[in-house]
């Protein structure tokens, strides 16, 4: 059973924590903890304002994030790692090798889909990026309960 669960982008600002609060949500404290970090992340910043609104019109908030960098402890602490991009597992597997096995794609279960990175960009691509990862978490769903 997974009890760690870190999610990873760049920045932690954008979709790493977008992914964390849906997560959370749907689990709703029953299950797995879950967390995020960035690979090139902009440490102790709160998450994009336009993210932040993208999922407070889902009902969803996370107040109190702020951006960390992962590091080799965190990625081998969790029991599973979700990344955005394949750039970022080669990223993962550079800092901690050995993780390689519980390092996967967030889209895995959407045919290997890569969550493309929103950052900087307008709210439509906010939004595309929200459905993309609500599909992605519902497709975990089966494999973390």
């Amino acid at each position: 059973m997974f009890k760690n669960i870190l999610i990873i982008c760049v920045g932690n600002i954008c979709r790493s924590p977008m992914a964390e609060a849906m997560f959370s949500h749907r689990f709703q404290g029953k299950g797995p903890v879950f967390s995020s970090a960035g690979i090139s992340a902009l440490v102790g910043n709160p998450m994009d304002k336009t993210a932040q609104d993208v999922l407070q019109d889902h009902g969803l908030e996370l107040a109190t994030h702020r951006a960390r960098q992962v590091k080799g402890d965190m990625l081998r602490q969790a029991d599973l790692i979700l990344a955005m991009e394949r750039s970022h597992i080669q990223h993962i597997s550079e800092i901690a090798p050995e993780v390689h096995g519980k390092t996967f794609l967030i889209g895995k279960w959407q045919n290997d889909e890569e969550i493309p990175d929103p950052y900087r960009k307008s709210r439509p691509a906010f939004e595309h990026v929200h459905g993309l990862l609500s599909a992605s978490i519902e497709s975990w769903l089966p494999y973390l309960r």
